[in-house]
C-alpha cells in the first residue's frame, strides 16, 4: 500500500487562518469527489471556523480520562477503520493526554499515512523544534509543544497562511481570534507588531529554506548547471592580500541585505604568476573570518583566475561574485583587462560587485604579466613587429644624414627590446630580421639595395641582430622561470592549506579528499587499498582486488579506471577522475597522497585505540564488579552459613518455631545470592556481546500479571491499564520478565505510599510502548544516564537492595531483543520507564 501524503499549513503565529485554510481545501477535495472527513478540529470557539466544518463528516474523539478529569484526543484506529481517502487531522505539535496510544498527534499522522490515507495538517512556526528558543526570546514565551522539523520537512506539500501583523491585530480587535475579555492583553505582549513581524519573517525564511531543499534536488535530479536565480549566493574572491578583510566583510553584508543568502569565498592558486602577493597567514585568518561569518571557505587551481572563478560561481550556482578592484598601474590595464574587466565581460546572468578598498592606491604596483608571455601578448609582439619597426625605419630615413649609422641602429634595438619585453622570443626574433633588411635597405650604402659595402656597416648589423636575438633569449629564459616560481608558489600555498586542514581536524580523510578535488576540479577522488583475495589457487593470491576505502564524489573501482592513478604504496592508491593532471600537478596530488595515507592510518589508530578502551572500560566493570560485591554476596553468604551452622550444631534446642525461621532465612539468603548471580552472569554476556535472545510473540496483557505475581504482594497495589487488543510484540520471555520485575520492582520502591505505580501500554508505529510510571521524587535529567550505569544507585545506600545492576541490565536486555528502555519525567512529577519492544507485525514485515 503506497504511503498517504502529508499536506501543511505553516502559519506564523495563532489566528492566521490555517485551521481556515485546511477547512477550506477539505471542502474543495469533497467537492470534487474524494472521501474526506475530519479527525479532529480545534475551533478555539472560533464561529467562523466552526462554520466552516459544516456537511464535511467527523469522526468522534476517543475520551480519556486522566486525573481524575475527563479529555476528548483524536481517535487514530477510528479514522483507519473508517479508511477515508483524506483526513483533516487540527494542530500537528500537540500533547496528547497521558494514556493515549502516541505521545505526539504527529505520531498519529504517521499512523495514517502508513495506513495510506492522505492528511491534511496544521502548525504554527513557534512549534517547530528548531525554532522554539528563537521564539521564546523573541515574544517572552516558551512554547512546551514542538514538532520535530523533519517531520514538517517531510511533507509532501508545506503551505504558509499568511496575513500581514495589521491584518492579525484587526482580526482580534474584532473578536475573530480571542473572546474580547482577552484581546487587549494578547495585542499588548504576543501579539505585538514587532513580534508579529519577526514571527512572519522566521516562518517565511524556514519555508524558503525547504522550497531550497527541494529545488536543488530538481536540479541533482534533471543534471541542471545553469545558474538559477531562485536565491542569492554571495561568491567573494580572495588573492590573499590584506584587502581580503575588506572584500569578505562587503560580501556578508550584501549576503545580509540578500535576507540570508549564503556566503561562499574561494581562493584561486594560479600557475600564470598572478598570485606573487597571496600570503598564507592572510589565507588563514580569513578563513576564519569567513566561517565566523556563516560562509565557506573553498580553494581552486586554474591558469585562468577568471575563468576558474567563473567555473566555481556557476558550480554553486552563485548570483553574485564579489571582487577587489585592481590594483595594476594603467600602463598594464593597457596591456591587459584584468582580473576583474575579464571576468565581469564573461560572468553572465551573476552580478559582479568591483568593491574598491584602501589598499588599491597604497599597495606597491608590479607589472601584470610578472614575465608571462600568454597568447595575447604574443600577437600584439607581432603585430608592432610587422607595423611598429617599418613605422620607426620610416620615421628615420629622413634623417639618415644627420645620423650616424650607430645611432639609428641603437634606436631600432631599443625599439625591439621594449617589443620583446611585450610579446616574446618569436615577435623579437621577427622584429631584429626586418629592422636588419630595413637598416640595410635605407642606411647602408648603397642605398635602397638590399647590399652593404662598408665591412664595419655589416659588423654593425650583425651585431644589431645578435643583440635583439640575446635580449630576446634572456626574457624568454626569464618567463620560463617566472612561471616556475608562480607555480611553485600555488603549489605551497596549497600544501600549506592542506597542512592547515589537517591541523584543524575534523573528518580529516574526508575533507582531504573533497579538497583534492576542488582544487583541481575534479569529477571525484577515491582513496583505494588493495585487498588480498581468499584461499586459492597460488597464482591468484598475487592478484590486485582493489576496494574503495573513501571518495568524494561516485567511488572508482580501480586505478586503471580513472584518468590519474597516483600510487602511495604498494597497498594504497589515489584514482583521481575528471581530467588528466599536469605533470605539475601531479606533485600536489603526490602530497595530497600521502596525507591521505596517514589519515587512514590514523583513523585506524583511533579505532583500535578505541576498542583498547572498551577493553580498558570493561576492566574498570569488572574492578567495580569486585568492589561492589564484596558486600552484597558475602551477606547472604554468611546468613546461608549462619543458619546452617545453628541447626547442625544446635538443632535440637531450636523449637520447630524458630527452625522454621532459621530455614526460611537461609532460603531467602541463597534466592537473593542467586538472583544476585544471574544478574552478574548476564551483564558479563551482555558485555561480551554473547548473549543469546529468542524471540517469539507475546501479549503485554498476559507477561506483565504474570511479573507482578513475580513480585508479590507489594505489587497488589500496581495500577494496570494494558488494553487485551494489543499487537503482540516480538520478546524473549524470560527475558522480558526480567526487564519487568526490575523496573516494575524499582518503581514500587521509590512510590510514596497510598501512591502506587502504574503501568500502560500501547501501539506507536513499528512498536509497541510499556510504560512504568511512578510519582516518586523523580530523577533529575542530567542523571538519568546515569541510573543505566553499572553498579550505580544514585545516592541510595541501601546495600540490601542489590549492587545497582537492575537497570543497567534490564536496557542491556531490552536492546538485546531490538527494544529499548528510556527514561521520561512523569507529568507532575516522578519517573516513567519506557520499554519499547517491536510489535510482531513490523518484525514480519522486517523480515519479509
Amino acid at each position: 500500500m503506497p504511503r498517504g501524503q502529508l499536506r501543511i499549513y505553516l502559519g506564523a503565529a495563532p489566528g492566521v487562518g490555517k485551521t481556515f485554510a485546511a477547512l477550506e481545501e477539505a471542502h474543495r477535495r469533497a467537492e470534487r469527489g474524494t472521501d474526506v472527513v475530519v479527525g479532529f478540529v480545534e475551533t478555539h470557539g472560533r464561529p467562523a471556523t466552526a462554520g466552516l466544518v459544516g456537511d464535511l463528516e467527523v469522526v468522534r474523539r476517543r475520551p480519556i480520562e486522566y486525573r481524575g478529569s475527563a479529555f476528548e484526543e483524536f481517535d487514530v484506529d477510528a479514522v483507519i477503520a473508517r479508511a477515508p481517502a483524506v483526513a483533516l487531522v487540527d494542530e500537528l505539535a500537540h500533547t496528547n493526554v497521558p494514556g493515549s496510544r502516541n505521545d505526539k498527534r504527529w505520531q498519529d499522522i504517521d499512523e495514517l499515512l502508513d495506513a495510506g490515507i492522505d492528511v491534511i495538517s496544521t502548525v504554527n512556526v513557534q512549534h517547530l523544534e528548531s525554532l522554539n528558543d528563537v521564539v521564546a526570546q523573541i515574544t517572552g514565551v516558551p512554547q512546551r509543544e514542538t514538532v520535530p522539523d523533519e517531520v514538517v520537512r517531510r511533507a509532501d506539500q508545506v503551505e504558509l497562511a499568511d496575513i500581514t501583523p495589521e491584518a492579525l491585530r484587526r482580526r482580534m480587535v474584532h473578536g475573530n481570534v480571542y473572546p474580547p475579555e482577552k484581546v487587549d492583553a494578547a495585542l499588548s505582549n504576543y501579539f505585538r507588531v514587532g513580534n508579529l513581524t519577526a514571527l512572519r519573517e522566521i516562518a517565511l525564511l524556514w519555508l524558503a529554506d525547504k522550497v531550497e531543499d527541494q529545488l536543488e534536488q530538481y536540479r541533482e535530479d534533471q543534471h541542471i548547471t545553469a545558474t538559477w536565480e531562485s536565491k542569492e549566493r554571495v561568491v567573494v574572491a580572495l588573492s590573499g592580500g590584506d584587502e581580503g578583510d575588506t572584500l569578505i566583510r562587503r560580501a556578508a553584508r550584501i549576503a545580509a541585505r540578500s535576507g540570508g543568502a549564503d556566503l561562499k569565498a574561494v581562493y584561486v592558486a594560479s600557475g600564470d604568476g598572478l598570485t606573487s602577493a597571496r600570503s598564507a597567514r592572510n589565507l588563514a585568518r580569513q578563513r576564519n573570518l569567513v566561517e565566523d561569518l556563516g560562509g565557506s571557505y573553498h580553494q581552486v587551481v586554474g591558469d585562468s583566475i577568471s575563468e576558474a572563478l567563473l567555473e566555481f560561481a556557476q558550480g554553486v550556482n552563485a548570483t553574485q561574485l564579489v571582487l577587489g578592484a585592481s590594483r595594476r598601474g594603467r600602463f598594464a590595464q593597457m596591456l591587459s583587462r584584468g582580473v576583474g574587466v575579464t571576468t565581469t565581460a564573461q560572468s553572465g546572468k551573476i552580478d559582479v560587485h568591483l568593491v574598491s578598498h584602501e589598499r588599491v592606491a597604497t599597495v606597491k604596483r608590479t607589472r601584470s604579466g610578472r614575465g608571462v608571455i600568454d597568447s595575447g601578448r604574443r600577437r600584439l609582439g607581432l603585430i608592432l613587429a610587422l607595423v611598429g619597426i617599418p613605422a620607426l625605419v620610416a620615421a628615420l630615413e629622413p634623417f639618415h644624414e644627420e645620423l650616424s649609422l650607430t645611432t639609428i641602429i641603437l634606436i631600432v634595438l631599443t625599439a625591439v627590446m621594449g617589443l620583446t619585453l611585450t610579446g616574446g622570443m618569436w615577435p623579437a626574433l621577427l622584429a631584429a630580421l626586418i629592422g636588419f633588411f630595413l637598416l640595410n635597405y635605407f642606411f647602408t650604402e648603397p642605398y635602397y639595395h638590399f647590399k652593404v659595402n662598408d665591412q664595419e656597416q655589416f659588423i654593425a648589423l650583425v651585431i644589431f641582430v645578435a643583440l635583439a636575438l640575446g635580449g630576446a633569449s634572456v626574457v624568454n629564459v626569464s618567463a620560463a622561470r617566472a612561471r616556475l616560481a608562480a607555480r611553485a608558489s600555488a603549489e605551497a600555498q596549497t600544501l600549506a592549506t592542506l597542512a592547515g586542514n589537517v591541523l584543524r581536524g575534523g573528518n580529516r580523510l574526508a575533507d582531504l579528499l573533497e579538497q583534492l578535488r576542488e582544487t583541481f576540479a575534479l569529477d571525484s577522488v577515491t582513496l583505494l587499498e588493495r585487498t588480498e583475495p581468499g584461499a586459492g589457487p597460488a597464482e591468484r593470491h598475487d592478484a590486485k582486488v582493489w576496494r574503495a576505502v573513501a571518495c568524494a564524489g561516485e567511488a572508482c573501482g580501480s586505478p586503471g579506471a580513472a584518468e590519474n592513478d597516483v600510487p602511495i604504496n604498494d597497498d594504497l592508491a589515489l584514482a583521481l577522475r575528471g581530467h588528466t593532471l599536469r605533470a605539475a600537478d601531479r606533485r600536489i596530488a603526490q602530497a595530497f597522497a600521502m596525507h591521505a595515507a596517514a589519515a587512514l592510518e590514523q583513523e585506524r589508530l583511533e579505532r583500535q585505540a578505541a576498542a583498547v578502551q572498551r577493553l580498558t572500560d570493561t576492566d574498570k566493570m569488572r574492578t567495580a564488579l569486585l568492589a561492589a560485591v564484596s558486600h552484597d554476596l558475602r551477606t547472604p553468604l554468611a546468613s546461608v552459613r549462619v543458619a546452617v551452622t545453628s541447626l547442625r550444631s544446635t538443632g535440637e534446642l531450636f523449637t520447630p518455631a524458630e527452625r522454621a525461621e532459621l530455614l526460611e532465612s537461609a532460603e531467602l539468603s541463597l534466592t537473593r545470592l542467586t538472583g544476585l548471580v544471574d544478574n552478574l552472569l548476564d551483564m558479563s554476556r551482555l558485555q561480551a556481546g554473547v548473549l543469546g535472545a529468542n524471540p517469539v510473540p507475546i501479549a503485554l496483557d498476559e507477561a506483565v500479571p504474570i511479573a507482578l505475581d513475580e513480585i508479590g504482594e507489594a505489587a497488589a497495589d500496581v495500577r494496570l491499564d494494558v488494553a487485551p487488543d494489543l499487537p503482540e510484540v516480538a520478546a524473549d520471555p524470560g527475558l522480558l520478565q526480567r526487564i519487568l520485575v526490575n523496573v516494575i520492582a524499582n518503581a514500587l520502591r521509590f512510590s510514596p505510599e497510598g501512591r502506587p505505580p502504574r503501568v500502560t501500554a500501547g501501539a506507536r508505529g513499528p512498536v509497541v510502548e510499556l510504560r512504568v510510571v511512578d510519582r516518586g521524587p523523580g530523577v533529575p535529567d542530567e542523571d538519568r544516564e546515569t541510573m543505566f550505569t553499572p553498579f550505580q544507585r544514585l545516592g541510595d545506600r541501601d546495600n540490601t537492595t542489590g549492587v545497582g545492576l537492575g537497570l543497567a541490565l534490564s536496557r542491556g536486555l531490552a536492546e538485546a531483543m531490538g527494544g529499548s528502555l528510556n527514561p521520561e519525567a512523569t507529568p507532575g512529577g516522578g519517573l516513567t520507564m519506557v520499554l519499547a519492544l517491536p510489535r510482531t507485525g513490523a518484525e514480519l514485515e522486517e523480515k519479509a
